[in-house]
């Protein structure tokens, strides 16, 4: 029952371990009505979610969903948001995960259908002939082989469709939205994680540091992207060496030119594959290449493959330019994906 403690979410009471884990069975299996999983998300959003009563739903999401465990030599990492920011951006995080993968980094997608943006990041998959229900073992030997693979929530984490219409009918940001990113179900522990608010810049990492992860870089801009952006001023935390330190990663500093987020921003399926591909080919505006590849940069330092951002930007830029990004796209879609797809948009 979630009474009790929607009552004691309603005085701003905090749950304990008990009585988190218990709320989630709750809400993660049949028997609550939907209206009442929504108020008690409501009072702990209103409330505000504590780090312990994170870790707990954290726990118990996972001990409900499905994991896998690629074999590779490198570190598996994964690059996503916690999505919030409402800016209708492309895809971001996906393209630069794909960069990365040709820069020889090893990432193990976990993502989405959008919930607040116009593509999410399974849509993309989904385009391209991926097969979101792929089986474990599948998803698994495209990881080991692509060095990317990717890991679709509703099949990793099927219990979560007993809380679906609740946060459907809040229609705003939840603590899962915030859990999602954090839940990957190749258990990795090196990722780069775009957060919608800076309060959760240092608290993230906080929370996967005692779950043992290793590199947890969470960045949030100044202009309000869940991604490392070129408009602004960025702010980070990255936890490396069992240390969190803070810095501030100006793109301009970089060399990279200053852009508007109308440069980033999408309004249909169609302009999100567009400019998904016109990354990766290096047709794109130098806008949409540079804020790809200076979060792609990141995602390489997570990977342990590149010392710090600017060169994993640098990286980056060469292997869209060198027409290695867009080849290794080809080879995962020609393996796992419809290569005529590719070829209708070239």
């Amino acid at each position: 029952m979630l009474e009790p403690y929607i009552a004691r979410l309603e005085v701003g009471g905090n749950l304990n371990y008990e009585q988190m884990s218990d709320a989630m069975e709750n809400l993660l299996s049949e028997g609550e009505s939907d209206q009442i999983k929504a108020v008690f998300l409501q009072h702990l959003a209103n409330k505000g979610e504590t780090d312990d009563e994170l870790l707990t739903m954290l726990s118990k999401m996972e001990q409900h969903g499905i994991h896998v465990s690629p074999k590779c030599n490198g570190t598996i990492i994964d690059v996503c948001g916690t999505g919030g920011d409402k800016l209708q951006t492309f895809n971001i995080s996906t393209t630069a995960a794909f960069v990365i993968a040709s820069c020889g980094g090893i990432v193990a997608k976990h993502g989405n259908r959008s919930s607040s943006g116009v593509t999410g990041s399974a849509d993309i998959f989904e385009y391209f002939g991926y097969n979101l229900n792929s089986e474990p073992t599948k998803t698994v030997e495209i990881i080991e082989k692509h060095g990317i693979g990717f890991l679709f929530a509703q099949k990793y984490h099927p219990s979560m469709k007993h809380v679906a219409s609740a946060r459907k009918m809040l229609k705003t940001r939840t603590a899962f939205n915030l859990l999602g990113p954090l839940c990957n179900p190749a258990s990795v522990k090196n990722q780069l994680i775009g957060v919608f608010s800076e309060q959760y810049l240092q608290r993230i990492p906080t929370i996967l540091q005692k779950k043992g992860s290793q590199n947890i870089m969470t960045v949030h801009s100044a202009d309000g992207l869940d991604e490392l952006s070129t408009t602004s001023k960025n702010k980070v935390c990255f936890l490396h060496n069992g240390k969190i330190e803070e810095s501030i990663i100006d793109p301009q500093e970089m060399g990279l030119h200053n852009a508007s987020i109308k440069d980033f921003q999408i309004s249909t399926l169609n302009e999100a594959i567009q400019s998904f591909i016109s990354v990766l080919n290096g047709t794109a505006s130098k806008s949409k290449i540079e804020i790809t590849c200076l979060n792609s940069g990141a995602g390489l330092v997570v990977a342990n493959l590149a010392k710090d951002i600017g060169e994993g930007l640098q990286i980056s830029l060469e292997s869209i330019k060198s027409g290695n990004a867009l080849s290794h796209f080809e080879k995962f879609l020609r393996d796992c994906g419809d290569y005529s797809k590719l070829r209708e948009l070239q």
